[in-house]
């Protein structure tokens, strides 16, 4: 029938190797045992911006490999020929222009007829989007798209291990609730509010020590989940904390000033999440009861406009 294609021309096994190496998209890279490039395809060179011609020859750590990770390149190529272990399975590789890219790698050994090793064949792909999309995924659903600050999900999953009755260390959390926080609103919009709201987060931040966790649970209430059970030093975490926001935060309105109160409970291992979580907030509204007793009675929000 006319038209129709005929039989596929014989080819060899090494002809169909080199025209597979030549098509795909993949990533190809030969190296003798002292990292001397002995073979790339044509995707790494659109990768690299470079004709095999600049590449052959050279060391892989010269031209692929980031700085940090070339002391590493060497030993694992060392040993890859000698039957050690082989390269991570994600490095990053210099592109064109030394740009940074994430490369999933697929590493194999050459050996000859009588088996010995003589040369590391990488196949690689470059992962950089997708790693993107999925560190931007896994934010999506860990912070709090307001503030940056952790959210919800995050705390209890912190208490569920920290409780936990087998694995966990205990701990200790800090409930905080912006007083006034809804005069803000009232009297200089949402936007003042949400400037407010992502200063007091960053200062939280500030004021956490390195293994906490900052969170906001939803309006103006935040949580500090801090390692360690001393109800001495948890207190006096929240004392800086008191202080530490009192500092007016800049605006568009001007600066606006307002007090935190915060609620404290510490948590031993067996101890249930929720029940800790109601613990700090009932002592954080026993805290700002008290504040209101010993303040007037009009809202303590200051805003000054500079002239």
């Amino acid at each position: 029938m006319s038209g129709t294609p005929g039989p596929a021309p014989s080819r060899s096994a090494a002809e169909l190797s080199l025209a597979l190496v030549g098509a795909t998209d993949s990533l190809i890279c030969v190296v003798d045992g002292a990292g001397r490039i002995l073979l790339v395809n044509p995707a790494l060179e659109r990768f690299t911006g470079r004709p095999a011609t600049d590449l052959r020859e050279r060391v892989l750590w010269d031209v692929l490999v980031v700085p940090e990770e070339r002391a590493l390149a060497r030993v694992a190529v060392a040993d890859a020929v000698v039957g050690g272990s082989l390269i991570p399975a994600e490095v990053e590789w210099l592109a064109a222009g030394d740009v940074r890219r994430r490369v999933a790698l697929h590493t194999s050994v050459l050996a000859d007829g009588d088996g010995r090793p003589y040369a590391t064949a990488f196949v690689g792909a470059d992962v950089t989007e997708q790693r993107e999309r999925e560190a931007l995924s896994h934010r999506q659903a860990s912070t709090d798209p307001l503030t940056g600050v952790y959210n919800r999900r995050v705390v209890f999953a912190g208490l569920q291990q920290h409780l936990d009755a087998e694995k966990g260390d205990g701990c200790g959390l800090l409930f905080c609730d912006v007083d006034q926080f809804k005069s803000v609103n009232d009297r200089h919009g949402h936007a003042a509010g949400d400037q407010l709201l992502v200063e007091l987060a960053a200062r939280l931040q500030r004021l956490s020590g390195p293994d906490d966790i900052v969170a906001r649970l939803g309006g103006d209430e935040f949580v500090l989940l801090t390692p360690g059970t001393d109800p001495a030093a948890l207190q006096g975490l929240a004392r800086r904390i008191t202080r530490g926001m009192r500092e007016p935060v800049q605006t568009s309105v001007g600066p606006v000033s307002v007090g935190v109160s915060v609620g404290s409970a510490t948590g031993r291992t067996g101890d249930d999440p929720d029940e800790l979580m109601a613990r700090a907030d009932r002592d954080m509204y026993g805290s700002k009861t008290r504040r209101r007793r010993t303040r007037p009675r009009t809202p303590q929000v200051t805003v000054r406009i500079p002239g």
